[in-house]
């Protein structure tokens, strides 16, 4: 018994006569091909979409997009991978009919076209909804961090600048205490010593110089902080991973699991303008949201119900009398009716006092006489509670109770939003950005959500149905 044995290299072979024939009918990059090829890519705003009639030929713009589109789904971002596969990958041939683009060009029609790729996207989303693919019924909000093309050592806030600043003046100091002693000691000699700290001052002067130049510009212009390198990233929370980047917020559709749009912003206060746009492109009437505590925010939970949108969401647990170990403020039951609430002992709090919080009307409700005799005030109160009500406080009643009656949503949210959040970053390997700018960043996730999506997909309905969708 022997080996298997490949031919000879110089051996001639019958190959096909034709680059089609390598590429299987089932092959995602037909529907790579056919799908781009059906866009409206002056549309969309791709540059150069008509070509010019002097100068030298370029490449047209549908072309370079099939070949990101292919890269995001293969796990191939960089401009200069994917000019090699443009030489080595037989499906790249076949997607690109043999042109082969050098990285440079690549990159340019990446960074050029930043702005076509969410509309790319958005034609992808209305395509899944023409084919059944989102259940259009519930939408899971929520956001991850993503590393930016900023290290943590070029990211400064105001405090960091302050503190190192404070310790250049010490170290000045210190320096030019031994500078003197040292002029002392060498009097008379070559005074090598005496050199080395001058130049260790002089470039201590000119490391706090530049830390005053930044925390100047800080104060300026109202950040919180600064990055060098991708002057639009920030710092995320300590507890994470992720040093300096953009936190990435998803709607996504509850039946597939599937992206239906994506925004770079902060949890807080903005479940709206999240939802909002993916309501809209589903072209539905009214759809429920779910989201984690850290979308809590009155304001924009009603403006959620005005918006057609039933927000569930948990109150976070957060406040002086949480911290301190007392009855939380859903311990205590509003009575419409009357106008008051009841304490968890049965005693009636109504309005005390009138007051604003964030530009909304606040009234405070308390029993002083009730407190001081009352048998679980050492569980509430170290003096008298005061309960507070916002005047669009109703809006979370209501969904307080919805989350009663569907508690098993929150699991949901979880199960839904988790799931790209885990593609993204393990399966497609894409913990990090390679583009600078926060325009950058949006044109490259949302190739990022695409490929994602395109491969859900793909998984469920497979390539022919896709493709019979597009020419049809």
């Amino acid at each position: 018994m022997t080996h298997i044995f490949g031919f000879e290299r110089s051996q001639l072979l019958l190959l096909p006569e034709a680059v089609d024939d390598y590429v299987g009918v089932d092959n995602p990059v037909r529907f790579i091909d056919q799908f781009v090829d059906g866009l409206d890519l002056a549309a969309a705003g791709f540059n150069h979409v008509t070509p010019q009639a002097t100068g030298r030929p370029g490449y047209a713009p549908g072309d370079l997009l099939k070949l990101y589109i292919y890269g995001y789904l293969n796990r191939v971002r960089s401009s200069r991978r994917l000019e090699m596969e443009c030489h080595r990958n037989i499906e790249v041939i076949w997607l690109l009919r043999t042109l082969k683009p050098d990285f440079k060009t690549i990159a340019d029609f990446r960074r050029d076209n930043r702005a076509a790729f969410r509309v790319v996207f958005r034609q992808f989303v209305l395509l899944c909804r023409r084919l059944d693919l989102f259940g259009r019924e519930l939408l899971a909000v929520d956001g991850t961090r993503i590393k930016a093309v900023n290290n943590k050592d070029r990211n400064f806030t105001r405090n960091s600048l302050e503190k190192f600043i404070r310790a250049a003046d010490e170290r000045l100091d210190e320096y030019l205490r031994r500078l003197d002693e040292s002029d002392v000691a060498e009097a008379g000699t070559s005074g090598a010593r005496t050199k080395n700290l001058a130049e260790k001052i002089e470039a201590l002067r000119k490391k706090r110089g530049r830390y005053g130049e930044l925390l100047a510009e800080l104060e300026q212009s109202g950040e919180s902080q600064i990055s060098l390198t991708d002057p639009d990233s920030r710092a995320m929370a300590v507890h994470t991973k992720v040093g300096v980047g953009y936190n990435i917020q998803l709607a996504v559709d509850a039946k597939n699991k599937m992206i239906v749009v994506t925004n770079q912003v902060v949890d807080m206060g903005l479940l709206k303008e999240t939802a909002e746009p993916a309501r809209a492109l589903l072209d539905v009437e009214q759809i429920d949201v779910v989201a984690d505590r850290g979308y809590f925010k009155s304001e924009d939970i009603e403006a959620c119900e005005k918006a057609g949108i039933t927000p569930y969401v948990p109150k976070p647990q957060r406040g002086s009398s949480v911290r301190n170990g007392f009855f939380r403020k859903d311990e205590f039951r509003y009575d419409a009716a009357r106008n008051a609430y009841v304490c968890p002992a049965g005693q009636e709090l109504t309005p005390i006092r009138e007051g604003k919080l964030r530009e909304l009307k606040k009234v405070d409700y308390g029993n002083a006489t009730a407190c001081r005799a009352c048998a679980l005030r050492p569980r509430c109160t170290r003096d008298v509670r005061a309960v507070s009500r916002l005047e669009n406080e109703d809006a979370l009643d209501r969904m307080t109770e919805r989350l009663k009656a569907r508690p098993e949503i929150l699991d949901r949210r979880r199960e839904t939003v988790e799931h790209p959040f885990g593609s993204i970053k393990q399966w497609m390997n894409q913990g990090a950005f390679l583009m600078k700018g926060l325009e950058n960043v949006r044109a490259e996730f949302s190739l990022t959500a695409f490929a994602y999506n395109l491969r859900r997909a793909l998984n469920i309905l497979g390539v022919d149905a896709m493709t019979a969708a597009v020419r049809g």
